[in-house]
Formats: structure tokens, C-alpha cells, sequence
């Protein structure tokens, strides 16, 4: 099959060219497909930057997740078919119109979804699940803290909080994003600022915050954790303060975040009982295995599809990048390679 696909050498935007190239038939235990939609993520920025440890040092095609058809198939293959609608993660490589994955890697498309909408689902829901559950070990009615509630992951893990009667305030970083906030259940949204602390506790009002899904750091992972209840968790699920517009890394930011990053004493965690927990999707990638019963969980909470706010073509690839540097998105963005599925 006749590809293309986008290769970077690490360090700036500027260097993600785009390549044609044909794709082998597809190993035993590998399905081929072609790529119709695929999702970003703040990793796809680090990696592209050569600033995300698990990404090669060497050219490589970024990209985490995507959505497409399957046109091959290998002679082990049991559980997918030619035809078959199909979404994926994997560890880079989907910023391309085809390539070649293990099975154990693609599960089918829900009924009703396109590919557009499948783009958005895996890397975002098994995060806000991952993070929540697993770490988190949330408990129905508990009281949340959820940074960047209007993105992504943001809305996935609001989705989740509320189907288990959870009490959320959630975080955005410009007021034009409260709206989806709300309309997806969330019972306070907090615009970031400089009196965030104050607006904080007035949005608790008086109940104990019992777990924190921080993906910003700063500040606004210091005061939630100095405000955390008995036995309270904080998961760190990513430090986006960290990103800026640009082709290349503000380095001199970069450097004044590292500088000023909290610090937090484990010696003083037994006096204050509460968690502190981080956490790696290429982890989960790695073990792949705790896949099934997570997806079987969500499936059983009849979530709403996940929301995308923007779509760009795939030759307008670096034009969506920009734009999810800008902290202006709302939902997920995702490049369509094709109509959508």
C-alpha cells in the first residue's frame, strides 16, 4: 500500500517533513490499515520537540492514535477482518495514511462513530480512566479537582466523575471554554488566575477535596495538594505549563518552570496522609494487557462520544499542531487524512 507520512528529526516543527513510501504487507499477527483520522496530544509537541524521554532521538513519525479501516491482515490474525473499522494507540507512527500494528493494538469502531470521533476516544479515555480509577481509586460522590476540564482528557475524566456522582471543579484557562464545562456536568468552572486559591475554596464550599487530576503543575498543582483531604490523591497525569507556541521549545521558559517546579517532602507525607502519584500512557502501552478491562468498565458506563473541536486535513498537519499550542482548543483536535469513516 502507497503511503505517506510525516517524519521529524527531533528539536523543532519546522523539521516534520512529509514522505510517500510503500508500506509492506502487514507481519502474522499484524493488521494493515489506512489511517482516516488521527488525534493530538501534548505528546505529540514534546516528542516533535525531543523533549518526551520515551520518543527517539532519531528521526522518527510521531503520533499516538488514530482511526482508520483495515486492508490487510497477517495469517495469526483471529480477532479482525478486512473492512473492519478499526481505532488504535501506538507507540509513535500515526502521523501517517497507513501502517502496519499488532492486533492486540486496534479494537473496533462503536457503532455510530466515525473515524473522527474514534480518533479522539482511546489515548484521552484511557488516561482520565487510568488516572481516576487506578491511581486515583475514586469512589462515587467524592469531591474532584480537574485541570483543563474543557480539553480532552479534561472532559473524558468529567464524564467519569459525574456517571459515579462525583462532585467536580473544573479548571480552564480561557472563559470561552465554561460553557462545554457546564454543559457536560461540570458543577463548578474555575477560569485560572491569579486568585485561584481563594476562588478554589469558595467553589468547594466547605467540602473536602478528595482527589486532584493535575496535567498543568505549578502553582495550581501546589495549592489543590496543600488543600488535599485526609487520604487525599493527586495524580499527575502531564505539566502543559511546560508548552508554547513556537516551532521550537522556549528554552528559557522551559528552564524558569524546571526551576520553580514544586517540591514535595516525603517525609512530611506520613503527617499529612495523602498521595502523590504519576503516570506514562507509553506505560500502559507497554502492558497492554490492561487494556480489555478498562475499555469493558467504560463501555459500561455508556459514556457520551468524545467531543471534537477541531478537525484539519492532513497536509494542514502543522497548522493544527500551532493551534493546540495555543491553549485555544476546545475538545479534541484531530487531521483527517480521508472523509471520515
Amino acid at each position: 500500500m502507497e503511503i505517506k507520512r510525516y517524519i521529524v528529526r527531533p528539536g523543532s516543527l519546522k523539521n516534520l517533513q512529509l514522505y510517500e513510501e510503500v508500506l509492506p504487507p502487514p507481519h502474522e499477527d499484524e493488521v494493515q490499515v489506512a489511517i482516516r483520522a488521527i488525534g493530538l496530544n501534548f505528546a505529540d509537541i514534546f516528542s516533535i520537540w525531543g523533549l518526551y524521554k520515551a520518543a527517539p532521538k532519531e528521526p522518527f513519525t510521531p503520533g499516538l492514535e488514530y482511526a482508520g479501516v483495515v486492508t490487510a491482515t497477517g495469517p495469526k490474525v483471529t480477532r479482525i477482518r478486512i473492512g473492519d473499522r478499526v481505532m488504535g494507540i501506538t507507540r509513535f507512527g500515526a502521523f501517517a495514511t497507513g501502517l502496519n500494528i499488532s492486533e492486540k493494538y486496534v479494537v473496533p469502531v462503536p457503532d455510530g462513530w466515525d473515524c473522527t470521533t474514534a480518533a479522539a476516544y482511546l489515548v484521552q479515555t484511557i488516561t482520565a480512566y487510568y488516572g481516576l480509577f487506578t491511581l486515583g481509586a475514586l469512589q462515587p460522590g467524592q469531591n474532584i479537582l480537574l485541570h483543563s476540564v474543557a480539553g480532552g482528557v479534561g472532559l473524558q475524566a468529567l464524564k467519569i466523575a459525574k456517571a459515579h456522582n462525583c462532585f467536580v471543579v473544573g479548571t480552564v484557562g480561557h472563559p470561552n471554554k465554561i460553557a462545554i464545562a457546564e454543559a457536560n456536568g461540570c458543577d463548578r468552572v474555575l477560569v485560572r488566575g491569579p486568585n485561584f486559591e481563594k476562588a478554589l475554596r469558595k467553589a468547594l464550599e466547605g467540602r473536602p477535596l478528595n482527589l486532584v487530576f493535575d496535567t498543568i503543575g505549578g502553582r495550581y498543582f501546589t495549592i489543590p495538594w496543600n488543600m488535599l483531604a485526609p487520604m487525599g490523591r493527586m495524580i499527575v497525569a502531564g505539566s502543559s505549563r511546560y508548552a508554547s507556541v513556537g516551532d521550537r521549545p522556549n528554552l528559557f521558559r522551559l528552564l524558569w518552570h524546571y526551576l520553580t517546579r514544586p517540591k514535595i517532602d516525603p517525609q512530611a507525607l506520613p503527617e499529612q496522609n495523602r498521595s502523590l502519584m504519576g503516570f506514562n500512557l507509553i506505560y500502559l502501552y507497554e502492558r497492554i494487557e490492561m487494556l480489555p478491562p478498562i475499555l469493558e468498565h467504560l463501555e459500561q458506563m455508556h459514556l457520551t462520544p468524545p467531543h471534537v473541536g477541531h478537525t484539519f486535513s492532513f497536509e494542514h498537519l502543522k497548522e493544527a499542531i500551532r493551534l493546540f499550542q495555543s491553549g485555544q482548543t476546545v475538545g479534541k483536535v484531530v487531521v483527517q487524512t480521508t472523509a471520515p469513516c
